[in-house]
């Protein structure tokens, strides 16, 4: 009795060893095509890929029998150059980075650390926004105002009072007890101790804000006269625009 095609599996489950299958092995990675060798895919005999191909298969077919690995297609040819010829690349590093660490490559993992743009951000960025109090917690809390705020609007703004010592921290707590807004809509980010400055936190506040999606701009908040400080010391105003 025939199966009708609606019933028919996308993929199978191979059952057989890989020790028995052909050197050759085709790759169906995110619906990107690709052919190497086994001995490639297990040059790291640690990794998560080589894993995968040694011992019991652990690996689904897609309809034509390719092994389907169900990652982002576009960035398995950096890893694949790797594993063939141990060049690390130039291109996409942050995108290889996250598919090297998928695939347990420890080398390469290890040598994308040390390039720049993955170095700047592990040693650099991210320790020092390390030192800087609830840094995560305020960012979710600058887009829950916006949010809430953008109602019929195009724009919608939220207050930042950013502090790097706890001298101006209790300078800013006096400064906010005259600010004419409401205090609980006021996000307050430090104070921190390591060399970026406020500048650099400001920076920082925006790239992150900016990765989630939105469209974001800030500067020095001005307040009315008689405002015990210069509000530009420590407050600044972040801009949504929705549209």
């Amino acid at each position: 009795m025939s199966i009708s095609s609606e019933h028919k599996p996308v993929g199978k489950q191979v059952t057989g060893s890989l020790h028995t299958l052909s050197p050759i092995v085709e790759l169906n990675v995110g619906g990107e095509m690709y052919t190497t060798t086994l001995s490639t895919l297990k040059k790291h005999p640690g990794s998560k890929l080589a894993e995968m191909f040694t011992g019991q298969p652990k690996l689904r077919t897609d309809s034509e029998g390719r092994f389907f690995i169900d990652r982002p297609g576009t960035y398995f040819k950096y890893i694949l150059e790797y594993l063939r010829s141990n060049q690390v690349p130039t291109q996409c590093i942050q995108d290889v980075y996250r598919e090297a660490l998928f695939y347990d490559i420890e080398p390469l993992i290890k040598q994308l650390e040390d390039s720049p743009p993955i170095f700047g951000e592990l040693v650099a960025r991210k320790q020092f926004l390390a030192r800087v109090p609830c840094y995560s917690e305020n960012i979710e809390l600058m887009i829950r105002i916006a949010r809430a705020e953008a109602v019929a609007s195009r724009q919608s703004s939220v207050i930042v009072c950013v502090v790097r010592t706890e001298e101006d921290a209790a300078r800013c707590q006096d400064a906010l007890n005259s600010l004419d807004t409401d205090k609980k809509s006021v996000v307050k980010f430090g104070p921190w101790k390591a060399a970026p400055s406020i500048s650099d936190l400001l920076d920082c506040i925006q790239m992150d804000v900016e990765a989630k999606g939105y469209k974001i701009s800030f500067q020095p908040h001005i307040a009315e006269k008689g405002f015990r400080f210069k509000s530009h010391d420590f407050f600044y105003k972040f801009l949504f625009t929705w549209w």
